[in-house]
């Protein structure tokens, strides 16, 4: 069985690689949330999307979440009457990427929510085993 501090460890130390894989797709999305086409009629950038997944971690032996994969959000693009745009097609409308950015806000905020709370459980639980070290050694 394994031991339930090295456990939580464990488990928060996914959860902190999920998060924080999770935060550089949501900054992805932010830093393109502008960029079109380079031709007329050109799809601009695609929001991206992360699926979790739990998982065994074979070397703690525990469950604990992964990323099972990066996609491609299917949402329409919107259009932007623009006619000097390099990206414009003949009516003058440009296909603008499917970041909403309140959306990508709202994912940055939980993702960071979700690592804090990933960082205070491994913050305890090394506190707790340095607490039984010291309990050990008296």
């Amino acid at each position: 069985m394994t031991d339930p501090l090295k456990a939580s460890l464990a488990i928060s130390g996914l959860g902190l690689e999920a998060q924080s894989q999770r935060m550089r797709i949501v900054s992805q999305n932010i830093a393109n949330s502008n960029t079109t086409g380079n031709t007329p009629g050109d799809d601009p950038y695609q929001r991206k999307t992360i699926t979790f997944v739990e998982a065994l971690d074979r070397a703690s032996g525990v469950m604990g979440v992964k990323v099972a994969r990066v996609g491609v959000d299917p949402s329409p693009y919107t259009l932007l009457h623009d006619p000097n745009h390099i990206a414009a097609d003949e009516s003058g409308m440009v296909k603008m990427p499917n970041v909403d950015m309140l959306l990508e806000m709202t994912d940055m905020r939980e993702t960071v929510r979700s690592y804090e709370a990933n960082l205070k459980t491994a913050k305890q639980a090394r506190e707790l085993i340095s607490m039984t070290l010291d309990m050990m050694r008296s």
